[in-house]
């Protein structure tokens, strides 16, 4: 019995004599993979040992290359708080989420970063350090959202409380359309899609139109269990359509999504 050693990340993979795969995937540790194969076989097994290196290459190539670490919630707010940001944290999010998932090859990060702030109201940044330090932080922001799309595992914003549903209504609609919406065309409307993603990313303003909906329901004192029953219905059916787009548009072209800061 030989046994072949390979140091990597980030995940584990273990190869067993009669060919099967586990795998247990820890972005944040240090991984190895163990394959063991019978010398009666040695070529057999080398062949089949290189292929499972290049798919588990393949499938990580993209969260290998993100560099940057996210600075976390507090830490970022406190950030456009001091640049002046009146763009909501949870609105970034989404409209990054939305770059990310646009199929708009030109959009770069600094395009999307300059929209949370009004025309002419960009922070002025003083040095190159500053302005390595500013981007570094929201490229931060980017590649951790980049890994939740590439593992399809994007949720909307919790709320930070729901004590004023009317105001977390108002936020999702933000959210949604000045957010994902927003983000996914980047500027322009003019970008040839198939027809079916055009319809979804329609759909998508349609179903954030029911939170301004719920706005007027809640002025009128309408039954509140209805209204956030609905709320919750509708965060569901808008996280299943970005699931949908994420699933048919961007994971077959996920190795040329990713953008760098230019």
């Amino acid at each position: 019995m030989y046994k072949f050693f390979i140091s990597a990340t980030p995940a584990s993979l273990l190869l067993s004599t009669n060919g099967s795969v586990s795998e247990q995937a820890d972005s944040k540790k240090k991984a190895e993979i163990y394959i063991n194969f019978p010398l009666d076989n040695l070529k057999n097994s080398i062949t089949l040992c290189l292929s499972l290196i290049i798919l588990y290459k393949k499938k990580f190539k993209m969260k290998r290359e993100n560099t940057n670490k996210y600075i976390g919630d507090d830490a970022f707010i406190k950030m456009l708080e001091h640049y002046k940001c009146l763009t909501p944290i949870s609105v970034i999010k989404m409209r990054f989420l939305g770059a990310i998932c646009s199929p708009n090859k030109d959009l770069r990060p600094t395009d999307v970063i300059s929209s949370f702030w009004g025309a002419g109201l960009e922070p002025r940044l003083q040095t190159r350090e500053e302005a390595d330090l500013f981007f570094k932080f929201f490229m931060g922001l980017w590649d951790e959202l980049f890994d939740k799309v590439a593992d399809n595992k994007v949720s909307l914003p919790k709320f930070l409380s729901k004590k004023d549903l009317k105001a977390c209504c108002a936020l999702r609609f933000e959210e949604i359309e000045l957010g994902y919406v927003e983000g996914f065309w980047g500027g322009r409307e003019d970008i040839e899609i198939p027809a079916f993603l055009a319809e979804i990313i329609d759909n998508l303003s349609e179903l954030s139109s029911i939170y301004k909906a719920l706005e007027k329901k809640l002025d009128r004192n309408d039954d509140i269990e209805e209204i956030k029953a609905t709320l919750k219905h509708t965060d569901n059916m808008i996280e299943k359509t970005i699931s949908f787009i994420i699933e048919n548009s961007v994971l077959p072209r996920i190795e040329t999504v990713q953008r760098v800061m230019n």
